[in-house]
């Protein structure tokens, strides 16, 4: 009985199959990049640059004769991890800091959430911009800036969960049996709200990538010899009408990360 609702979720569920079906490609196309890429992603061949798309070259190549196909799947990795441990930090100090203060409130609270709003005033990537002026520029340092970044969003939505959830009658009757406050936080209260958390977490992974694309463009992402994909939108960006492949096959990539996370966190806030 239980495969059968699976299935017939799935089936009726025509955000999460997109998801699943655009982020398995996405997927495919980094894991495989991983092991194999046509060419070496940093290889210059001076004879081949701005090349068209070919048999050779399916993206074309770059100014300076790189194959764009493998600095796509190269730079598809960087992209995800950076996404990935963004996303983690975040998710990981915001759900401390929100299930802590929701749970606990008092002054400990109203003085943590004051700060949260005032951090959550800003756009995420100008925070994130001010934290990597601190950390300097790489994709190390991105990803620290964007977690910390990311935070405040996590804890609001933690926080709020963690209010409507203990005054329930199972928080109650836990509290009755003597439950200790972090076994009552991180046991009976965070597992009871992961289906919001799966949603905020692929949302995040949406709002990451597009933060990542946006600073790398910006030249305070990754630096060369590393490509990841919003440092080749830069690159290329002169070259948009002389080699216009250059461009959109990264652009495409990042397209697609986004619609792939968006229709997986939609899917996942329809599950019934």
């Amino acid at each position: 009985m239980a495969k059968y609702v699976i299935k017939r979720n799935i089936k009726d569920n025509p955000y999460l199959v997109a998801g699943l079906v655009i982020t398995g490609l996405v997927l495919l196309l980094t894991i495989v990049g991983v092991f194999w890429t046509p060419y070496e992603p940093t290889a210059m061949n001076a004879s081949q640059k701005l090349k068209g798309i070919s048999l050779s070259h399916p993206m074309g190549t770059d100014n300076m004769g790189r194959d764009v196909l493998s600095r796509v799947m190269y730079g598809s990795r960087i992209t995800l991890l950076i996404a990935m441990g963004t996303v983690f930090i975040g998710a990981t100090a915001g759900t401390v800091i929100g299930a802590v203060t929701g749970y606990f409130g008092g002054m400990m609270d109203e003085v943590v959430m004051r700060i949260i709003d005032a951090l959550f005033a800003f756009p995420s990537i100008l925070l994130a911009l001010v934290i990597v002026s601190v950390f300097g520029t790489g994709w190390v340092q991105l990803l620290v800036s964007l977690g910390i970044a990311f935070v405040p969003s996590f804890a609001r939505i933690v926080r709020g969960e963690v209010l409507r959830c203990k005054n329930m009658d199972y928080v109650a009757n836990a509290r009755l049996q003597g439950v200790s406050d972090l076994r009552m936080i991180f046991v009976h209260i965070l597992p009871n709200i992961k289906g919001v958390m799966a949603s905020a977490i692929l949302i995040g992974f949406n709002n990451a990538v597009l933060a990542e694309a946006g600073l790398s463009y910006l030249g305070v992402g990754s630096q060369p010899p590393y490509a990841s994909l919003g440092k080749m939108l830069s690159d290329a960006q002169q070259y948009m009408f002389t080699n216009p492949s250059y461009v959109l096959c990264p652009g495409i990539v990042i397209v697609l990360m986004v619609l792939g996370f968006s229709f997986l966190g939609e899917g996942i806030s329809r599950w019934k």
